[in-house]
């Protein structure tokens, strides 16, 4: 879950994007004026932006750590995805920007005036900006933050911008050619496709992506691992409510003996457990009974599994139960995305076992692969 520490890791890291942006911005406007260099006062101009972004950021991590309430429940944390989304389309509108402008100097040159100064100026911002970037990008992977890893690489393709004027100040003062217009394109196309990755990066979290493999399996042995009498741990699922808050919901198999006293109990230990070791609230923990009394439950599950199994659609039965009195039997089973279509091919299972078993009430629920 959030905490205070990591907002206060967020906020320091963006005041620090803000006053070396602002700074930037200044040193590279006086040295493009002065060198009459287009490219470097679209540097410089971007340079704002980027400081824009990092003021974004800090809006948003501070909405982010607003506290539930009776219209927002589950808090705000899904406002950094947002604030991670306008600094995508800053990166994008950065990028079209810089290409508008280079395509413009290409039809209509102009002669810049470079000189050792300006060079060794834009040298420094290059290394500063790189710094920069780096130090933003990793304390956004520390913290798990969108909008500070996305400034980090905004700030990165930044000191590229910035390396490719020398490059063209270099070449202008070799060979008295000015390529400044044509790198700004090239340049500006690879700003492009960074706010487009960001873009959809960003996007793809708030839509909602399967969760993460090894967390899923994590949970799982941690929620089996509290009782012995806990013989699986399926349906996890995790609703995303910001960076590092999730509240899940899973269902666990136990012996059909438990009373809903010792049911209550465990639900409450496996939540508390869960949540002090991932620092995931669980909202619901459901039960699958497993037969312990019909000795021929073992052999009718088995030949289920087998019949069910056959298909390679179907990555998993669980939560089997059969009252052979009642003539009733239900499980669920998980069908795989890669089903041409998940729905026939469940319909399918299912009439393939009530065909092998006519005598039965066979109910079965449709699962799909959602963690692993």
């Amino acid at each position: 879950m959030g905490t205070p520490n990591r907002e206060k890791i967020i906020i320091c890291t963006s005041i620090i994007g803000i006053l070396a942006n602002i700074f930037l911005s200044a040193f590279k406007a006086f040295v493009g004026i002065i060198t009459n260099s287009i490219a470097i006062i679209m540097d410089s101009v971007n340079n704002l932006s980027d400081a824009l972004s990092s003021v974004i950021t800090i809006v948003g991590t501070k909405l982010a750590g607003k506290p539930a309430d009776k219209k927002h429940p589950f808090g705000h944390g899904r406002a950094e995805y947002l604030t991670a989304l306008v600094i995508a389309v800053i990166i994008l509108y950065a990028g079209l920007t810089a290409c508008v402008e280079s395509i413009k100097k290409i039809i209509n040159p102009v002669t810049p005036d470079y000189n050792t100064a300006s060079i060794v100026i834009i040298s420094v911002a290059v290394v500063v900006k790189i710094v920069l970037g780096l130090y933003v990008k990793t304390s956004g992977k520390k913290v798990n933050s969108d909008s500070l890893i996305a400034s980090g690489q905004d700030a990165l393709m930044d000191s590229i911008i910035s390396a490719s004027t020398i490059i063209a100040a270099a070449v202008f003062l070799i060979w008295n050619v000015s390529l400044e217009a044509y790198l700004g394109v090239l340049i500006s196309f690879a700003i492009i496709k960074a706010g487009i990755e960001t873009l959809r990066e960003t996007i793809s979290k708030i839509l909602g992506e399967r969760v993460d493999s090894y967390l899923s399996k994590d949970i799982k042995r941690t929620i089996i691992s509290c009782d012995k009498e806990i013989l699986g741990a399926y349906d996890l699922v995790l609703n995303n409510y910001g960076p590092d808050m999730h509240v899940g919901s899973a269902h666990i198999e136990v012996p059909d003996t438990w009373s809903a006293d010792k049911i209550d109990a465990m639900s409450r230990k496996i939540a508390n457990e869960v949540y002090l070791k991932h620092g995931v609230a669980m909202s619901a923990i459901g039960i699958y009974s497993v037969n312990t009394h019909e000795n021929s439950a073992a052999q009718i599950r088995e030949r289920v599994s087998k019949i069910v199994m056959e298909h390679k659609e179907i990555l998993q039965m669980h939560g089997f139960f059969v009252d052979e009195q009642a003539k009733k039997m239900r499980f669920d089973i998980i069908v795989s995305f890669d089903s041409l279509s998940m729905k026939e091919m469940f319909n399918h299972v299912v009439q393939d076992v009530r065909d092998a078993f006519p005598d039965y009430d066979v109910q079965v629920q449709f699962d799909v692969d959602i963690s692993d």
